[in-house]
């Protein structure tokens, strides 16, 4: 039989005893069947956990998983469905990826230290949305912009050369002064509605999908009452200026709102 060990997804707010039903053939990580774990004799806080292999997610392993891109994203996947079914009924707050515990039992501990926390939490972030808001640079913004004037045909093939370099540069500089720009609307516009604001590193590498470079990553919690005004006011934020493009993408449960500020992390278990 293969051992294993408790991934937990998210912890969330059972006030009708309705998310076993939400969870019902929800495939989790590793196609397991996800359930809840509760506090006996508490009130309906509950964190949302299945089994998963335990030679999957022992130290070593995971490091070596983590840099398989096809295995992270079978995982992440099924992380973020976990949430969503959870988020389209109640309040959440999504655990980090691979998240694990030895059994439930050790989830149901770490559940009862700190359920007064957790409950506190979910009422603040209770009706709020993610949003996440992404600044890239284009990198064809030198094509998007007129033309300077032709170089000086009586200009040796060194200096017309550097001449061009000086003017992709130049295009590029003005592209990056559009960012700038278009990052201050961003943030005049989201000031009317959202109550707090994250500011993620940008991605890179294979993180950074699309065209361009990203420079601005932000999430923002919104109301869910404001959500769809909230996008459609950002949106407008790259108006006028070529070569620069905004990407709006939620709404989420709120993954970058979820974290204790005054409660240790939680940690991943060692089996």
């Amino acid at each position: 039989m293969t051992a294993t060990v408790s991934y937990a997804y998210a912890v969330a707010r059972d006030a009708d005893g309705s998310l076993e039903e939400a969870l019902s053939g929800l495939p989790g990580v590793a196609e397991a069947t996800v359930h809840l774990v509760r506090v006996e004799h508490s009130d309906d806080v509950v964190v949302a956990v299945s089994p998963v292999p335990e030679r999957d997610f022992q130290e070593a392993a995971l490091r070596a998983h983590l840099e398989d891109l096809d295995w992270l994203e079978s995982v992440a996947r099924a992380h973020h469905r976990v949430i969503e079914a959870l988020a389209a009924r109640t309040a959440v707050l999504p655990l980090r990826l691979a998240t694990v515990y030895l059994d439930d039992e050790r989830v149901r501990l770490m559940l009862r230290a700190r359920r007064e926390a957790f409950a506190d939490r979910l009422t603040d972030l209770a009706a709020q949305v993610e949003w996440g808001v992404k600044i890239y640079v284009e990198a064809a913004a030198e094509a998007e912009r007129p033309a300077g004037p032709p170089a000086d045909p009586g200009l040796t093939p060194g200096r017309a050369y550097l001449s061009q370099r000086r003017a992709q540069r130049n295009a590029r500089e003005d592209a990056y002064r559009d960012a700038e720009q278009a990052a201050e609307r961003v943030v005049a516009a989201a000031r009317a509605y959202a109550v707090d604001r994250v500011q993620h590193r940008p991605q890179q590498g294979e993180l950074a999908r699309g065209p361009g470079e990203n420079v601005i990553n932000d999430a923002y919690l919104v109301p869910l009452q404001q959500a769809e005004d909230f996008r459609a006011d950002v949106m407008q934020a790259a108006e006028g200026l070529p070569g620069v493009r905004v990407e709006v993408t939620g709404p989420w449960a709120p993954y970058s709102f979820a974290t204790l500020t005054e409660a240790e992390p939680l940690k991943r278990a060692t089996p």
